[in-house]
C-alpha cells in the first residue's frame, strides 16, 4: 500500500494541528468495494440527526452525495433558524456542516466512524437563505485513524470559498453508541429496521 503526503486542502501557509498531520506510515484510503456509486444519493444515517435527519425540523437536512475515490458533495441552504450575527450562518452550525460531511466519508470506507478533531477556518461570512456547496474527502488512514479534509463554497461549486477544515475520524464499533447513547433513543433505533439495517451494513470489518 502506498503511503500519503500530509496536505488535504489546506493552504501551506497555514499551519495544521499536529493531530491533524497523519504519520509517516499512513496509507492512502480506499473506496470499499460495495460502496455506493459516485453520484449516488447517501441519504440519513439517523432519521433524527441534526445534521443530515429528516425527522429534526431546524436541523441541516444536509443530503451528500458519493463522488470519485474516498469523495462526496454536499449542499446546505442557510435557513433564518441557523443564524448567529443578524442575517448570517451560526460559526457553530457552519462547522455541523463540515463535520456531517466528512462524517458521511464513512459510507464510502463503510466504517462507523466518529469526530475525534475537527479544526475550521472561517474565510468569509455566509449569509441567510446561502446555499453552501461542500466537499470532503478522506486523505489518509492510520489504524483506527481517518484523516480527512472538506470545503464550503458559496453558490456554486467553483464559487468563493467561505470555509474548510482538517479533521481527524476515530473508527468505532456500534457498541460505542449504545453503551454511551440515552437509553431511550437506543432502544428506539434498535428497533428501527431501517436503522438496524444501516448498523449493520457498516461492521464489516471484525
Amino acid at each position: 500500500m502506498s503511503t500519503v503526503p500530509s496536505g488535504g486542502n489546506r493552504p501551506r501557509s497555514a499551519a495544521r494541528s499536529p493531530a491533524l498531520t497523519p504519520p509517516a506510515d499512513a496509507i492512502a484510503p480506499v473506496r470499499h468495494p460495495d460502496a455506493p456509486a459516485p453520484g449516488e444519493l447517501l441519504g440519513s444515517h439517523y432519521a433524527h440527526c441534526f445534521g443530515c435527519g429528516d425527522e429534526q425540523p431546524h436541523g441541516l437536512h444536509l443530503q451528500a452525495r458519493a463522488g470519485e475515490g474516498v469523495s462526496i458533495t454536499a449542499e446546505f441552504t442557510v435557513r433564518p433558524s441557523h443564524q448567529g450575527a443578524p442575517g448570517l450562518a451560526h460559526g457553530g452550525v457552519l462547522a455541523t456542516a463540515l463535520d456531517e460531511s466528512l462524517g458521511a466519508l464513512s459510507w464510502l470506507l463503510r466504517v462507523v466512524a466518529v469526530t475525534g478533531k475537527l479544526e475550521t477556518d472561517f474565510v468569509r461570512p455566509v449569509p441567510v437563505d446561502s446555499v453552501l456547496f461542500l466537499a470532503a474527502e478522506a486523505t489518509a488512514v492510520s489504524g483506527r485513524k481517518i484523516f480527512c479534509s472538506a470545503t464550503g463554497r458559496l453558490g456554486s461549486p467553483e464559487g468563493p470559498l467561505a470555509l474548510r477544515a482538517d479533521a481527524l475520524f476515530v473508527e468505532v464499533k456500534v457498541d460505542h453508541f449504545i453503551d454511551n447513547g440515552r437509553p431511550e433513543e437506543i432502544r428506539a433505533a434498535m428497533a428501527d429496521p431501517d436503522q438496524v439495517r444501516r448498523a449493520r451494513a457498516f461492521e464489516v470489518n471484525p
